[in-house]
């Protein structure tokens, strides 16, 4: 089969006023970046945001496999439309670093995938370099005050803004900073974390206009003064100059996909170390252009799904109608311990031991209230026994099936994943979200309950270094936030190597970190990095530019 950008290539792309003009937006809104891409100008109208029909796609735990989620996702906003309904897919930016690094490209895949897939997953109109640039401003002027203020009473004991870099370095990690004597700054300890763990990142997704951007610049905590007394952002009356780099990025850019249907894509925070959703911006465009909205959440529904309904749907006020939960047989069978190398052979006894991941994921929805359709990305090799075996515990664990065959057939292959969602939408729609805690829980209550009724484990433990955080975040008043837990993508627990369901284990927290202008707190757990390595054969070996023409993106 030809490759995922052989394949783009041979699109003719839509000009992008066309896509604009499909959906009602005027050409006053959209500021075009080239041919086939803009950012759309739009106020919000809750009276239609509030009639459309948000779907969610998340993922059982993903391994080396995948699951092909964001192929998924596009698959189905391609298959509603083919049977008449209209669909919009609003996705995450990708992130330089993992379409050099491990991962690839993030634009779907075959059939279904969003284009200009060169664009998007290389600088696309900007955003993360605006989001990094944001950042890393921030930190040279908190910088410059502690220069102009150190030896003071003002001056700033310690510091907790670190810089970005949207690659995976991983030898930035921990560094010292200010070095060769006093006019270059103070000598510091300090590192970088990649730029969709950025707190400006989430800030950026969770925003729902250019105002609740600056408040919530304006309350990032960056460090404590030598009378341990909390420094925001607002203490240093920059917040202005922070909202004017990403005023034009904050706008949500406008796509389209493999067959010309819309798609919205901004922002890119991860789902293991960040909250793993698009924007707000995004999701409401979505909402507000289309009948139906596709949106996915990063990693497992433990992980960005479970900060999708926690976090952002309290934020943005939305609930998804239904839930897809994508799945492979591949996957299941590493789950269930299958050897990578066989994962492509009939392998029952192996498929049964898998699909208690399935079935986790399938009850985790289901605790918040969701309908769940299971969405098996079916391959050539899959048998009718496994996909047989797999509709029937589905169905059994109160699921609805649907195969979807979109990465080699667009939106045909995703029609009866598509009639499926409509009928559910109709008939069957997600219940009110139950959420996993309430906003007035002690902060160490809100992570045991994800802890024991998400992941199925049984204890917290908290490090030297968490336990410092927790009493200072209680000193500030903000133990009511949310949580946003960073641990492992690979497993339920904070061990990557412990697949399948596993569950009556301890999740170690070894720090938190207070995200205060996003509105959330990070516990880090496990020996998560904030800033990935590079593997040992990067994506970057077979990414060239060979006749003016880019080649190996995937």
């Amino acid at each position: 089969m030809k490759s995922d950008i052989e394949i783009a290539k041979e699109v003719k792309l839509q000009p992008i006023q066309k896509i604009a003009a499909s959906l009602g937006i005027h050409e006053n809104h959209l500021e075009q970046y080239g041919k086939y891409k803009g950012k759309v100008t739009f106020d919000f109208d809750e009276d239609k945001i509030g009639k459309g029909n948000l779907i969610l796609v998340t993922a059982t735990t993903p391994n080396k496999s995948g699951s092909g989620k964001t192929t998924t996702s596009v698959a189905l906003a391609q298959g509603l439309n083919k049977i008449g309904k209209k669909a919009i897919v609003a996705l995450r930016e990708p992130s330089l670093g993992p379409c050099f690094g491990m991962k690839g490209g993030a634009a779907g895949g075959g059939y279904s995938q969003v284009l200009p897939m060169e664009d998007i997953n290389l600088h696309f109109t900007g955003d993360f370099h605006a989001i990094t640039s944001a950042n890393n401003t921030l930190a040279a002027l908190i910088d410059n005050y502690q220069y102009y203020n150190k030896n003071t009473p003002n001056g700033l004991k310690q510091i907790l803004w670190r810089r970005v870099l949207d690659v995976n370095d991983r030898s930035l990690r921990y560094m010292l900073s200010g070095l060769n004597g006093s006019t270059n700054g103070i000598p510091t300890e300090t590192g970088f974390d990649i730029t969709p763990a950025s707190e400006i990142m989430a800030i950026f997704c969770l925003s729902k206009s250019l105002n609740d951007l600056r408040l919530r610049i304006e309350n990032i905590l960056v460090g404590y003064k030598y009378d341990n007394s909390p420094f925001y952002v607002r203490d240093l009356k920059i917040a202005g100059s922070i909202v004017a780099l990403l005023k034009d990025a904050f706008q949500p850019n406008l796509v389209q996909t493999i067959e010309g249907g819309a798609a919205f894509i901004h922002g890119g925070p991860f789902a293991n170390i960040a909250h793993g959703c698009n924007s707000i911006m995004a999701t409401k465009a979505a909402l507000q252009f289309g009948d139906y909205a596709i949106t996915e959440a990063g990693f497992g529904s433990d992980l960005g799904g479970e900060k999708f309904l926690n976090i952002k749907c309290r934020i943005a006020g939305i609930a998804p109608k239904a839930s897809v939960l994508v799945t492979t047989t591949q996957s299941i069978k590493l789950h269930g311990k299958v050897d990578e190398k066989l994962i492509k052979q009939p392998n029952m006894i192996g498929l049964k031991a898998g699909i208690k991941n399935v079935d986790r994921h399938i009850e985790n929805l289901q605790k918040f209230g969701q309908t769940v359709i299971v969405a098996l990305n079916k391959f050539g090799f899959d048998t009718d026994d496994e996909v047989s075996f797999i509709k029937e515990w589905c169905e059994g664990k109160g699921a609805e099936f649907a195969i979807n065959e979109g990465f080699a057939n667009g939106g045909d292959g995703a029609r009866s994943l598509a009639e499926k969602v409509v009928e559910v939408v109709e008939n069957r729609p997600s219940k009110p979200i139950k959420h996993t805690y309430e906003p007035t829980d002690d902060l160490e209550d809100k992570i045991f309950k994800i802890v024991t009724n998400v992941y199925k484990g049984n204890a917290v433990t908290y490090g030297k270094n968490a336990k410092t955080a927790l009493k200072k975040i209680k000193e500030l008043g903000a133990d009511k936030l949310p949580v946003c837990i960073a641990k492992t993508q690979f497993s339920f627990t904070d061990n990557a190597s412990l697949l399948g369901a596993a569950e009556g284990f301890t999740i170690h927290i070894e720090n938190l970190v207070l995200n205060n202008g996003a509105g959330f707190i990070v516990a880090v757990a496990g020996e998560i990095m904030r800033m990935p390595g590079l593997p040992k054969e990067p994506s970057a070996l077979v990414i060239d530019v060979i006749n003016g023409e880019i080649v190996g993106l995937s």
